[in-house]
């Protein structure tokens, strides 16, 4: 697969750029409503994507050759689906045609995210969200 047909496979969800929280005890992760301070909420993609690896140390750039450690992404995600051999769902650009199809679907982030910037670290426990399945 090319870089830009890998690319092309982000559904534009902007649930992987919420900030996640891990139990040490149990390994189970949660997601919370607090997104990236890079997050263009409205549109669902990273505003300085090119830059992001600078601008947040902690970002992942995901590869073909990780597939295997995207248990992390909500189960809905393209890059985990094709990992574990499913099909895209209908609502995804690449099979509906539409980029908006995935906002339209209720899958995207679009209008339930607060910003890191206004939410301090030690209160990312009372954002916990339960609306992405792993």
């Amino acid at each position: 697969m090319t870089p830009k047909e890998w690319e092309s496979l982000c559904d534009g969800c902007g649930r992987c750029c919420l900030q996640k929280l891990e139990d040490v005890d149990s390994g189970l992760l949660f997601y919370t409503n607090v997104a990236c301070r890079l997050l263009d909420e409205h549109h669902c993609r990273c505003a300085s994507y090119p830059d992001r690896m600078q601008l947040v140390p902690d970002c992942l750039l995901l590869s073909a050759d990780d597939a295997g450690q995207f248990d992390w992404l909500p189960a809905s995600c393209a890059y985990r689906k094709l990992a574990n051999g499913q099909a895209l769902e209908w609502w995804h650009p690449l099979v509906s045609g539409d980029p908006d199809s995935v906002h339209q679907a209720g899958i995207s982030v679009r209008g339930r995210t607060v910003s890191e910037t206004e939410i301090p670290r030690e209160q990312l426990e009372d954002h916990v969200i339960r609306w992405i399945d792993f």
